[in-house]
């Protein structure tokens, strides 16, 4: 919840900065400076090193988290704090709904104050309490839980915008009761980028959605097999991949050094775990049948191209045979009637 002062100012625009799973500082312009924070869980003497908070709750039941809010800058800043449901975007990254969304699930759950005053390079723990609803469906539920501040920029056409910036962390909750994590593949597409150089091989490449049917958060990991090559996902460079219960994500994994050989079998196969910080429990792997057709179109126009050369040349050498044994046939032609006209010897 914004403070009064707060939701005083006209909103022209909304910039909310993403909630990352290990929190940063944020950092804000205006015209009384630039103001940088951050925000981290804690316990009631401060930081205690986590990157978001898990935690387990029985329907009906209450817990208190903590909140460090750092103020990094030069001067006193009121900020305020709102919790929201969370979410995870398409690229992978956790975030939470902004302010002008309504919450519906856990970010309903969560209970703090609505500002805090902090002063320059000092720290403020503040409590939050979630409060389980009793008919909490079992199974995780995400929020998250920020600091923001306002600032006003003035835009292109001289009117006065209002701009918020947040950042903060994510609040997994657990409610207890049966625990049935699930997950489909879907819409799985194979496509083959084919290589015009005969002597190189291409790449696979395969589109599929898992899709969490489950209750329960989800880390998906999977490989790719085609042609003897594997690949697997997410990518070494990339960050993990969670799917809160009801989520469906989108995901194309590519095996590269694929020769076309007319038609390539190819498997994939992904390995949910169900998310819990610091572990996780494995479920039954999920495959689908990847196989695609690759017709080797540059050897087979390498193979004709050599095919016509050999047809060429023998037929240019049965030409010449043939042409020279016309050009003899006719000298010995040519010498036969001479000789017959030549007068007979006295």
């Amino acid at each position: 919840m914004a403070s009064p002062a707060l939701r005083a100012l006209p909103l022209a625009a909304l910039l909310l900065l993403a909630v990352p799973a290990a929190p940063v500082a944020a950092q804000t312009n205006d015209d009384a400076g630039t103001v940088t924070w951050s925000v981290r869980p804690a316990d009631a003497s401060g930081e205690d090193g986590r990157a978001w908070v898990e935690q387990e709750l029985d329907p009906g039941a209450t817990a208190t988290e903590h909140m460090a809010v750092r103020n990094l800058s030069d001067t006193e800043v009121t900020f305020a704090l709102s919790a929201a449901d969370g979410f995870f975007q398409d690229n992978g990254r956790f975030s939470m709904l902004p302010s002008n969304e309504p919450s519906v699930d856990a970010g309903l759950w969560i209970d703090v104050q609505e500002t805090v005053t902090v002063g320059p390079d000092e720290t403020a723990v503040v409590p939050f309490t979630t409060t389980v609803p009793d008919n909490a469906t079992p199974g995780d539920h995400a929020a998250g839980i920020a600091a923001s501040v306002l600032s006003e920029q003035v835009g292109a056409d001289g009117a006065t915008v209002g701009v918020e910036s947040r950042v903060g962390f994510r609040v997994m909750t657990r409610v207890t009761g049966d625990l049935a994590p699930a997950v489909s593949l879907e819409d799985v597409s194979s496509s083959y980028d084919l290589s015009w150089n005969p002597f190189a091989p291409g790449s696979a490449q395969v589109t599929f959605t898992v899709v969490n049917t489950g209750n329960a958060r989800l880390l998906v990991t999977g490989a790719l097999t085609a042609a003897g090559g594997e690949a697997g996902f997410p990518g070494p460079e990339e960050i993990d991949q969670e799917l809160l219960p009801g989520d469906e994500r989108t995901f194309s994994v590519t095996v590269d050094d694929v020769w076309p050989l007319v038609y390539i079998p190819a498997a994939l196969e992904i390995t949910p775990v169900v998310g819990v910080e610091g572990e996780g429990a494995a479920i039954d792997p999920v495959t689908a049948d990847a196989g695609f057709w690759a017709v080797p179109w540059p050897q087979l126009i390498a193979l004709a191209g050599i095919g016509l050369l050999i047809f060429s040349t023998f037929r240019g050498r049965a030409r010449s045979r043939t042409r020279l044994e016309t050009l003899l046939e006719a000298a010995r032609e040519e010498g036969r009637r001479e000789a017959e006209d030549e007068p007979a010897a006295t």
